[in-house]
């Protein structure tokens, strides 16, 4: 897979830009804070319909404008066939105060759901220590989304039961205003539709763990060459407990608490390093080493199920990773382990210096305040 072109409409800090690429390897350089990290988020939102870095689509919108565009020319290759590359033109677009639009050459998705995992993408970004640092709502976003882009049915629960949560937690809220006044019938109804499509997440995310683990931990013993011996694991009131009890034990907090405090939406990612907790003792350079390996998993498990390769988004890795990660990763470039690979830096000489021994085709692009051009 192949992100051919790009085109934005006062995406961000941009009023208008074209750009097309090389199949290998795009380089984006400019000073922090000229739009760099908001091309390679661009390409995000062609992937996964919505930004890596704001939480709010509205973000995205350039300040005194009414609406964005991001739009792409994908060429692909379908699994098995030898019909040759197809051209895709994906559209993503927002109008303040409306809904946003997906569309898949000039046809619009029903949902937006049905899109994700088409045209896979993964970033490494200095901002991935978060998943280490942060609450467990940042580990569990990361799963769910990389769950979810290896499996549409997995996605379908994710938002079936937040759908059942909303409504869950609507009622313990009016139950609240009302003084203890509410439709116990209508939460037990809400409790039987939540807790099979709960059941289901967990198991899911078990399951996944599984194929997952042994490929992130051969992948760290490479980039950090030490002894350490680094695990991930899924913590969960489920199964161990059944799901239905834990809602009645729990019903009267809930009602207190105006939430939902038991089920999947709960659980965390642990991460330890010889079976101590990565967040308190691992080093800086440790957990650099854990949450690019990661990454490098994510890449290779969805490369290996959708029988293409994700496109890969290094953010500024040259300035926040050690000589020995930046080599470990330009490795994986020359051998072409990556696909097409687009990374932003600062200096375009270091760019070509660390690039030195790669002999595939490189674009370069100069990014000054909000305009890009090729070099």
């Amino acid at each position: 897979m192949i992100l051919e072109s790009l085109h934005l409409l006062f995406f961000k800090n941009y009023n208008e830009a074209n750009l097309r690429f090389s199949p290998r390897i795009n380089c984006f350089i400019g000073d922090n804070g000229s739009g760099k990290t908001n091309l390679l988020d661009a390409v995000h939102y062609l992937s996964l319909t919505k930004s890596a870095f704001s939480p709010l689509d509205a973000q995205s919108i350039k300040q005194g404008e009414e609406f964005f565009v991001v739009k792409g020319r994908f060429q692909q290759d379908a699994p098995g066939s030898d019909a040759g590359a197809s051209k895709e033109m994906i559209q993503v677009s927002l109008r303040a105060g409306q809904k946003k639009v997906v569309t898949h050459d000039k046809q619009a998705y029903e949902r937006v759901s049905d899109h994700i995992g088409r045209y896979p993408a993964v970033l490494i970004s200095p901002y991935d220590t978060d998943l280490i640092r942060q609450g467990s709502e940042e580990r569990r976003k990361y799963f769910d989304s990389l769950i979810s882009q290896l499996d549409h049915a997995y996605l379908e629960l994710l938002i079936s039961y937040n759908h059942i949560l909303r409504q869950r937690n609507s009622l313990l809220k009016l139950a609240a205003e009302r003084q203890g006044g509410y439709d116990r019938d209508y939460l037990l109804v809400l409790d039987e539709q939540l807790v099979p499509v709960g059941e289901k997440i967990v198991a899911a995310r078990q399951q996944f763990l599984l194929e997952f683990v042994p490929i992130f931990q051969r992948h760290y013993q490479q980039l950090a060459d030490s002894r350490e011996v680094v695990t991930l694991s899924y913590k969960s009131q489920l199964p161990e407990a059944d799901f239905a009890k834990l809602l009645r034990v729990q019903e009267r907090k809930d009602l207190t608490l105006q939430r939902t405090t038991v089920g999947p939406h709960k659980d965390d990612f642990v991460f330890l390093m010889d079976d101590l907790a990565v967040k308190s003792y691992g080093s800086q350079g440790q957990q650099k080493s854990y949450v690019i390996a990661l990454k490098l998993a994510q890449f290779e498990i969805l490369a290996a199920r959708n029988q293409q390769k994700p496109l890969l988004l290094l953010d500024d890795i040259f300035d926040r990773l050690d000589e020995k990660r930046i080599t470990r990763l330009l490795q994986l470039v020359a051998d072409h382990t990556f696909g097409q690979v687009f990374l932003t830096h600062t200096h375009l000489d270091r760019t070509d210096l660390a690039l030195a021994n790669i002999t595939d085709q490189i674009s370069r692009f100069r990014v000054e305040h909000g305009s890009v051009q090729a070099l």
